[in-house]
């Protein structure tokens, strides 16, 4: 075990609200120098995250030092549980109520994109994604930026991947899988990838590739590596719309993936019978409480 993490809820008494304090405990067998590489890593995902303001993105308030082998983030406060939670007790989500929250996650997804520099989730999941009512009909918030990306030349389009082997593999796409002599370039559409296999494992109860397999094993059997195509199960019944949405996510080559910017704009979250609205637009911002994320 490298080192785990618990989470306890705490009352901030200079600013009368609960809070969420998430202690890190790393492994004391660690050298001093390893412990200390990964303090430095949290401190860096402090300095990301704490940037960020977003109604669909957790707030991060501090991290502080507790010892040697400790530390604390103090988090905003979330009740309910997460979709990952939600999916392992009832399998499946109505193709409304996950669109709902594919929509609150593309709306997160946009805004880290519009930030200068731009800013890569790289760890997207249900565990992720916290259901802020308990249910997949509410509010949600995107959590755990611990191996999130910063795009510093976002000119080029794209970084290198420096943490290769990071990441829950399910949802990751090809590009990340590469291996050569030089790091993979990787781009925001990394999330979109994510983004596709989340929706299609709330529509269909099952992730699209290596659903029965390990984390061993997919790296073993290059399962990612060769999902050039997704497939779709009979039933349940899903719409041509979001299955075209999720195909849009999963194009094999990152080149002919959608971005964020084009899946916001995707017939998918669109009142049927209109067209899309631009996001300042007025009329854009009084459509009813599940389309208001655009």
């Amino acid at each position: 075990l490298y080192y785990f993490s618990e989470v306890w809820r705490a009352f901030d008494l200079d600013e009368n609200k609960y809070v969420a304090c998430k202690i890190h405990h790393v492994n004391k067998e660690w050298k001093e120098d390893k412990k200390a590489n990964y303090v430095k890593h949290a401190m860096r995902e402090k300095d990301i995250h704490k940037t960020l303001d977003h109604p669909r993105i957790v707030r991060l308030f501090d991290v502080f030092i507790i010892d040697n082998h400790s530390f604390c983030t103090v988090l905003e406060y979330c009740d309910g549980n997460d979709l990952d939670f939600y999916l392992k007790q009832n399998k499946q989500i109505p193709e409304k109520e996950a669109r709902s929250i594919i929509m609150q996650v593309v709306s997160a997804l946009r805004y880290l994109s519009e930030k200068k520099p731009p800013v890569i989730h790289y760890d997207l999941k249900p565990a992720n994604i916290l259901l802020q009512s308990g249910t997949t009909s509410g509010a949600i918030k995107i959590t755990d930026f611990g191996l999130s990306k910063i795009m510093e030349d976002a000119d080029e389009g794209s970084i290198e991947l420096t943490s290769q082997g990071a990441g829950t593999y399910w949802y990751l796409p090809p590009e990340t899988f590469v291996v050569g002599c030089d790091p993979p370039k990787i781009s925001s559409k990394v999330d979109v990838w994510s983004v596709g296999v989340i929706f299609y494992q709330c529509l269909y109860g099952r992730r699209p590739f290596g659903h029965e397999q390990t984390q061993q094993k997919i790296l073993e059997e290059n399962t990612i590596l060769k999902a050039t195509e997704v497939t779709f199960p009979a039933k349940p019944v899903v719409s041509s719309v979001a299955q075209d949405f999720i195909r849009r996510c999963l194009q094999y080559r990152k080149e002919e993936r959608a971005d964020i910017f084009e899946l916001s704009k995707h017939e998918l979250f669109r009142p049927r019978g209109t067209k899309a609205l631009p996001p300042s637009s007025p009329s854009a911002r009084s459509v009813r409480s599940e389309d208001t994320d655009f």
